[in-house]
């Protein structure tokens, strides 16, 4: 008989900021190459390894993320046994150190104790991966481990990852620290802020840590206590992007334009669920070149798009040329215009701009409803 867990998706950290993106919906929100949000693929993570009992924690500007989870029906999780919910914070501001997943989690503290499960699987909303939990919560009963810790080895921890943690790890696999990377090395094992372990340990760190500090977060609390329990890391393979920065998120979403990585992620034996949205086949019109992007539903194409991501009903106007950008819905660009290195985000007008282009690795940002 399997183990039981359920599923906790956590917020991400009030100390990461995506620039632009962030001001108008949680990571968790955020569009994920033009179909998927990011919640998504927790929330299928879990949903495919059989834990049909999840809690999803909003903590700001929630209002995106419960339109599009909705009942958690398209989901497929177990509709007789299975729930989903989704949880508040009532008491901090969006911006408030105070505002932590620890707050989150005390509010909703009588929630969490009324559980059956003996196991919980934490997970994050602001990265994206694939991961057997079952086989994950197995593993870590087996091993008797007080808590299993997820992890990813990186070799661009300098450039990227900047606001994710670096676990230390001995020669068993041992957490021996988790501390915030901070670039001084290329190669590192980052924390996927994903945790097995039992829900009274689980609840027994949470007290804990508003005992210690009313600022702690569940990651500051597990870090304090590498050296009084048993912590284990299990190291994942496979792809991985952590969305804590414009750069992470513009990265994230061009790596899976190659063919390769891509055919590796998305398996038939492995869906990710998504809330649906019907709408017409994209129009090609005559002198439309398309190479090497993913077009999604209901956009009309009438320029030249290469190694970018169009987002559903957007415009690209005749003799357009977008190169190396991510277009997000309902956008139009107008004849003749430039755009290389760039995300334009949701319901942008380019009308009298001609060119718009990122010198720098960081893309060019233009905001939501802009009329440029």
């Amino acid at each position: 008989m399997a183990n039981k867990a359920f599923g906790v998706i956590n917020s991400a950290p009030n100390y990461i900021r995506v620039e632009g993106l962030h001001d108008y919906r949680p990571i968790g929100a955020f569009t994920f190459i033009g179909r998927f949000r990011v919640i998504d693929f927790p929330l299928s993570n879990m949903s495919n390894s059989g834990i049909n009992r999840i809690h999803v924690y909003l903590n700001s500007r929630p209002r995106s993320l419960v339109e599009h989870i909705g009942s958690g029906r398209h989901y497929n999780i177990n509709s007789k046994r299975g729930n989903l919910q989704l949880l508040f914070t009532q008491q901090n501001g969006a911006n408030s150190i105070y505002n932590t997943d620890i707050t989150a989690y005390m509010e909703n503290l009588e929630q969490l104790e009324r559980m059956p499960q003996d196991y919980v699987i934490v997970a994050p909303s602001y990265m994206v991966y694939k991961q057997d939990f079952q086989k994950l919560l197995d593993e870590h009963v087996e091993a008797g481990n007080d808590i299993t810790l997820l992890y990813h080895k990186v070799d661009q921890a300098k450039e990227y990852y900047r606001a994710c943690n670096v676990v230390e790890l001995n020669k068993q696999k041992g957490v021996q620290s988790l501390t915030r990377n901070m670039g001084t090395a290329k190669d590192k094992n980052i924390s996927m802020d994903t945790y097995v372990m039992s829900k009274d340990l689980f609840i027994a760190l949470i007290k804990k840590a508003k005992r210690e500090s009313s600022a702690y977060s569940f990651a500051d609390i597990i870090a304090l206590s590498c050296d009084t329990l048993d912590i284990r890391g299990y190291q994942h393979k496979g792809y991985f992007a952590a969305i804590t920065s414009l750069d992470d998120f513009y990265r994230a979403n061009m790596e899976l334009l190659d063919y390769g990585t891509a055919m590796d992620f998305f398996k038939q034996d492995w869906p990710f669920y998504t809330h649906t949205t019907d709408a017409c086949p994209t129009h090609y019109y005559p002198g439309a070149k398309v190479v090497n992007s993913l077009v999604c539903n209901a956009a009309t194409i009438e320029g030249t798009v290469e190694n970018s991501i169009i987002g559903r009903h957007v415009h690209i106007g005749k003799g357009a040329i977008i190169k190396n950008s991510i277009i997000l819905s309902y956008s139009d660009i107008s004849d003749g215009t430039y755009i290389e290195n760039a995300v334009i985000d949701k319901w942008v007008k380019v009308k009298n701009v001609k060119k718009i282009v990122s010198e720098s690795v960081t893309p060019a940002y233009i905001k939501r409803n802009d009329v440029l």
